[in-house]
């Protein structure tokens, strides 16, 4: 029988808030866990790459309580939520989401939620590792905007491969399992509060079930797991290996706020004619104009199969270009990919460095090696997965 999971190793006292589904991830025999937006997020339960493989031909359970969500309402939540974010949220319709980046005024990204359009004035933002909440209040205080912002009692969970629209069909029926990509609905499973969306950080079809009513997370982690039984149904924690093919950036190791939507790949995220203000947008139309100093490139790094990078690695020039081994920048995530045979990951490096073919070399723990300057995403560049 496997042991549970000694949470004093990364527990000190009651101050870090565990899910509604804690319990629930325990028994289920997770084998670790790291701190996200002060909450524990399980990131582990069997050998990754069996992980990998699960999401790839199955259908897999994720503990996401971690999105803690920013609830914003008022009379004037529209425009106080488009100032935040220059995505033009008169795009967004009741009902759908958008993935949007905050910014600071110095057009920095602050977070990069999925925003959750609930009424013409009720608005979500599920968030990554950063404190929007906060950012949000300090915002709103001189703004001189009506509007209400807190935490709602909201915790989500991922279902997400190829066999997750059977689930959730099984369990909320053909209107919820024929979501388009982005959209949600208001729903409940025999009396639990729900909102299920068409959304996740995996690059394959997935959903997101947001749960309403903390007390009930077992109960329904419990339903989840028995709709997909036969499916063989199985928790895991969030698959880097996937995300990185799929082009997908985590907060605070891709992105942070030393770095802006254009040097990331995400200048489409704003939108610099629409009519409403945002933060930032001074400053984003400056970089826009000059053109990013940097970006963040895809890469292919040569060698033995690499683990997932714990640490940023330094990147060099190659060859003649190499101005005397001076470092140019760093890979933020790396990982091997088992489908492609190779180890992808991002660099971050001045533009010049940044075109496909661009030969590098990087300084991982196990030596120098070299790598080359590719397209990214790495695996189905049009979302076809997560759209079909």
């Amino acid at each position: 029988m496997t042991s549970t999971f000694d949470m004093a190793l990364i527990q000190r006292g009651a101050r870090l808030r565990r899910s509604p589904y804690f319990d629930a991830t325990l028994r289920a025999g997770c084998r670790s866990y790291t701190v996200y937006n002060h909450m524990f997020l399980p990131t582990r339960y069997d050998d990754l790459h069996a992980e990998y493989e699960k999401l790839l031909t199955g259908v897999t359970v994720w503990d996401v309580s971690v999105e803690r969500q920013v609830e914003i309402t008022g009379p004037d939540a529209f425009r106080f939520t488009n100032l935040l974010t220059p995505r033009d949220l008169s795009k967004c319709a009741v009902g759908q989401g958008k993935y949007v980046v905050i910014t600071a005024e110095d057009g920095g990204i602050v977070n990069d939620p999925v925003l959750l359009r609930l009424g013409e004035n009720h608005f979500w933002l599920a968030l990554a590792d950063s404190d929007v909440l906060l950012w949000a209040k300090g915002v709103a205080l001189n703004s001189g905007m009506d509007v209400t912002i807190r935490e709602p009692d909201v915790s989500p969970m991922q279902v997400q491969g190829p066999k997750s629209k059977e689930v959730v069909r099984r369990l909320f029926g053909d209107e919820v399992s024929g979501l388009r990509y982005y959209w949600f609905l208001e729903t409940d499973l025999e009396g639990i509060p729900v909102v299920v969306t068409r959304t996740g950080w995996s690059g394959e079809v997935g959903y997101e079930i947001y749960l309403r009513d903390g007390s009930r997370g077992v109960e329904l982690w419990d339903r989840v797991m028995d709709a997909g039984r036969d499916l063989d149904i199985s928790p895991t924690g969030p698959s880097d290996i996937r995300r990185i093919e799929a082009g997908i950036l985590n907060y605070g190791i891709d992105m942070t706020l030393d770095t802006n939507p254009y040097e990331v790949g995400l200048g489409w995220q704003v939108d610099h004619d629409q009519e409403g203000d945002f933060i930032g947008r001074d400053a984003l139309a400056r970089i826009a104009s000059e053109g990013p100093r940097r970006r963040l490139a895809g890469v292919e790094i040569g060698g033995d199969p690499l683990d997932l990078n714990m640490t940023r690695w330094p990147v060099v020039p190659d060859g003649r270009d190499r101005q005397g081994g001076q470092r140019i920048g760093f890979v933020s995530s790396a990982v091997h990919s088992p489908r492609l045979g190779r180890n992808i990951g991002y660099a971050m490096v001045p533009t010049a460095f940044a075109e496909p073919g661009t030969r590098l070399r990087v300084t991982t723990p196990d030596g120098e090696r070299e790598a080359r300057v590719v397209p990214r995403p790495f695996v189905d560049p049009d979302k076809e997965i997560p759209k079909s």
